[in-house]
């Protein structure tokens, strides 16, 4: 048996929004198309997918299991789609994603120069996306910074470097030159605890409106609108100077790691040129911050280890100033 795409996606829509009458109104058809068409799904499948009453519409045992099964089923197809259309018989075209602060430029140019009849796009991300723009088929590779959820990804570890806080030029500790960690635990952190390994303080309540940021731009707005701290990687302090934010080493936590990610069923030879062109020079040209990754103990061990590289770690230009 088949099981029809369309099928699904009003499947899908039913069950996330747990309406009929929204979820017609969502994919623009008729309410009694949507129901003929989720009957028919329910009688492919021999199960019945949802309770319908009074209160509304929820999900059986088997729906909650088809809808988990749909959602990674109809991103892939998504993904495909975006790909062919990407494809031309004269030219073929390797979409690569990157997260502030990383410097791609020569390991893009690298595979344009050895890979004739192939261009190459980039595409900037965010901790949000970083993993979305994979597995929705935006982007064919991803240079990602940890932490990161790995599932249906390989993921090849590259390089690391020093974390620096972020504050206000006025903040009681911009003038110290370093700065450990535990000093910092009361203070505000716009962004996930999660994010910053060793984190010790509390996030930004949620209860202050409009702190959620989506961007490195935004985020340094709240630290200039004295509305909490950012905790980054130095290459991205080189990368967005500011004169009310100053940028300070800062002591206890973890180094900000990076690596380049693909969707796991993709094996396309392509794919693994440029993970070996990665391998072979991301040190040093993401940035001058950067080292080749340092195996500990506390690090899963990887199919692919970079080559150990002198160690260029230090502060990156444009720290400590105001």
């Amino acid at each position: 048996m088949d099981v029809d795409l369309r099928k699904l996606r009003y499947f899908v829509a039913v069950a996330q929004t747990a309406s009929m009458r929204a979820a017609a109104d969502q994919l623009f058809v008729a309410q009694p198309v949507l129901t003929r068409q989720l009957r028919a799904l329910e009688q492919e499948l021999g199960v019945r997918l949802l309770d319908r009453s009074h209160l509304g519409t929820t999900l059986t045992p088997a729906g909650e299991q088809v809808l988990e099964d749909a959602l990674p089923l109809l991103r892939a197809a998504d993904a495909l789609e975006r790909r062919a259309s990407r494809a031309r018989e004269d030219r073929r075209l390797l979409t690569i994603g990157f997260m502030p602060g990383l410097m791609v430029t020569a390991m893009v140019s690298r595979f344009c120069d050895t890979h004739p009849g192939w261009d190459a796009d980039v595409v900037r991300t965010s901790f949000i996306d970083q993993v979305t723009v994979l597995h929705e088929g935006t982007a064919d590779v991803a240079f990602v910074r940890y932490p990161l959820d790995e599932a249906g990804l390989v993921v090849t570890p590259l390089a690391e470097e020093p974390r620096v806080v972020a504050l206000r030029h006025d903040h009681p500790y911009a003038d110290h030159e370093r700065i450990d960690v535990r000093e910092l635990q009361d203070e505000p952190l716009l962004d996930s605890p999660d994010l910053v390994p060793g984190w010790a303080g509390d996030f930004l309540p949620t209860s202050r409106p409009g702190v959620t940021t989506r961007s490195m731009e935004e985020k340094l707005e709240h630290v200039a609108a004295r509305r909490g701290i950012a905790i980054v990687g130095a290459s991205v302090a080189g990368m967005y100077p500011r004169p009310e934010v100053v940028y300070r080493p800062l002591d206890g936590v973890p180094d900000a790691r990076v690596g380049l990610a693909s969707v796991a069923y993709r094996t396309a030879p392509e794919i693994a040129a440029f993970r070996r062109i990665a391998l072979e020079v991301a040190v040093p040209t993401l940035g001058g911050s950067f080292r080749a990754w340092r195996a500990s103990t506390d690090a899963r061990p990887a199919e692919h280890e970079p080559a150990e590289a002198p160690d260029t770690r230090q502060v990156s230009p444009g720290l400590g100033r105001s």
